[in-house]
């Protein structure tokens, strides 16, 4: 089951007044979507929705929503921060079962820079895609997606179909598309300043 537990309160009222309200109670104000139910105005408190949130495991993740004795896996698919305290402001949760398969954007990490002959040469890289969408079980959502850039040269290129994804998880953008590079242009640049300062000493 899900790590993280979120208790909700049902907001009975909705629209702009009642979620500052809610605000002004110190509680996140939400909406839960989703499944054959409508969706439900809820709240959750502030300090326990951001301890949740810093956890790192909140969105995009398997969440277990708790409403009195009731209990509820979801998703949580989009959090709101204020423009200016940064603070939570509006999240959105989604019905899913547990088991259900579903799609969702897992982020992109990339490991062994320092072992890219690529890099090493001044080569940059060019991240195309710093999340890609994938189908697994709801239970079983990755963490992350980790490219190994050891042995790529300039001009490698990495796509979708050259992801290593766990067991149970697939692909759900087309392989052929890109999600990173390994451009020459800084190598390059630093080989023309090179000719540039041999031609002057020649001259």
């Amino acid at each position: 089951m899900a790590e993280i537990v979120l208790n909700v309160e049902v907001r009975e009222k909705t629209g702009t007044g009642s979620t500052r309200e809610v605000r002004r109670s110190g509680k996140v104000p939400g909406v839960l979507y989703g499944g054959a139910k409508d969706p439900v105005a809820i709240a959750v408190k502030s300090n326990e929705f951001r301890k949740a949130l810093y956890t790192g495991k909140l969105l995009g993740h398997l969440v277990t929503l708790k409403y009195g004795e009731e209990t509820q896996p979801v998703i949580a698919k989009a959090i709101d921060m204020h423009p200016v305290t940064d603070e939570p402001w509006h999240f959105d949760l989604y019905r899913v079962d547990e088991h259900q398969q579903i799609k969702i954007d897992v982020p992109v990490h990339f490991a062994h820079q320092e072992e890219s002959p690529g890099l090493k040469r001044g080569g940059a890289l060019a991240v195309v895609l710093h999340s890609v969408s994938v189908s697994c079980s709801a239970d079983h959502i990755p963490e992350e997606i980790v490219i190994d850039l050891t042995g790529l040269e300039i001009g490698a290129t990495v796509r979708v179909s050259d992801l290593k994804l766990p067991t149970g998880v697939t692909a759900a953008t087309d392989g052929d598309v890109v999600v990173a590079s390994i451009s020459g242009a800084m190598a390059e640049a630093a080989e023309g300043e090179g000719e540039t300062t041999e031609e002057a000493g020649e001259a």
